[in-house]
């Protein structure tokens, strides 16, 4: 039995006060509303109206009902209203995951710039260097960084194109010299970062004579955060492999040098991944376009100005 449609013709009765006025109102015809008020009457157990050939009136219960399903429709219609506005006007709050690098750089100040135009959206970041299960972990979008997306049937759109470089502080440098080519940092100190999207003890060069890998085996430092990483080359600890947008501003300032410098590594596209096309939710469809517009703008100044070795 559809509870809500013998609901909402038995407010029709009420409203018109006939079964003719609300099969006209309902468009449908007087039988069908005569059967449903008497299957709404048999449900219940209690008579709804009076009907004459002339008049209908509500009984005492029927006027008790009659303002419960009211108040029902209205909250009905209030949370269709709701859930179709999700359609059109960004509000409430999204669950963004990013990895961490692509969170510190990109996701945060896209987040302050995003907040200036739809001030009732709220933000739940999380920055983990991995891919999460968004359904099962409940997240609205990721950003993440890989060479390539494996077919989840999640939807991705494409942010752009980096890559990595090799960096070394300038008093590392000095006291053990620069590096000539990829083959000579098997006699230096090498700092790793450990990473679901790049290989740890390869590292492979792409430059002036195509492709050049070097094997890193006994490395002085492995750790899992790019700024974590920036920390131990700035102290001269070694030296290391960051992603261009991570060590531009030590490039830039001089506290990190870039070695290698017509040699690129880690070549990979920055993705933001959701979980369906389909009726989505204006907040995450405007931080979509927000990101669209803002990665491609930050990476393109990533070949910056910068010291070399």
């Amino acid at each position: 039995m559809d509870t809500f449609n013998l609901m909402t013709i038995f407010i029709a009765i009420a409203d018109r006060g006939s079964f003719t006025g609300a099969a006209d109102t309902l468009g449908t015809s007087v039988a069908n509303v005569s059967r449903a008020m008497a299957q709404l009457e048999t449900h219940l157990k209690a008579k709804l109206v009076n009907r004459t050939t002339r008049k209908l009136s509500l009984t005492e219960a029927g006027m008790r009902y009659l303002a419960k399903c009211e108040a029902v429709i209205d909250l009905v219609r209030d949370a269709e209203q709701e859930a179709g506005s999700a359609q059109n006007h960004p509000s409430g709050r999204i669950k963004v995951h990013a990895m961490t690098s692509i969170g510190h750089h990109f996701v945060i100040r896209a987040a302050v710039q995003y907040k200036k135009s739809f001030p009732d959206v709220t933000f739940n970041i999380m920055l983990a260097n991995r891919i999460p299960d968004l359904v099962s972990e409940g997240f609205d979008i990721s950003v993440v960084i890989a060479s390539e997306l494996s077919d989840s049937g999640l939807i991705s759109q494409k942010l752009g194109d980096t890559y990595s470089v090799v960096c070394a502080s300038p008093e590392y440098v000095q006291l053990h010299g620069a590096v000539q080519t990829p083959a000579d940092l098997k006699h230096h100190d090498c700092l790793r970062i450990v990473s679901d999207v790049s290989e740890l003890h390869n590292w492979r060069f792409h430059g002036p004579n195509g492709e050049e890998a070097v094997t890193i085996r006994n490395a002085a430092l492995d750790i899992n955060t790019a700024d974590g990483l920036i920390a131990a080359i700035n102290l001269g600890m070694g030296v290391g492999v960051l992603p261009i947008y991570t060590a531009n501003p030590g490039l830039r300032n001089g506290s990190l040098v870039r070695l290698l410098p017509e040699y690129k590594l880690q070549e990979l596209s920055v993705f933001a991944v959701y979980p369906s096309r389909q009726y989505l939710d204006a907040k995450i469809r405007t931080w979509v376009e927000l990101l669209k517009k803002m990665i491609p703008e930050i990476l393109s100044d990533q070949d910056g100005h910068c010291r070399t070795l």
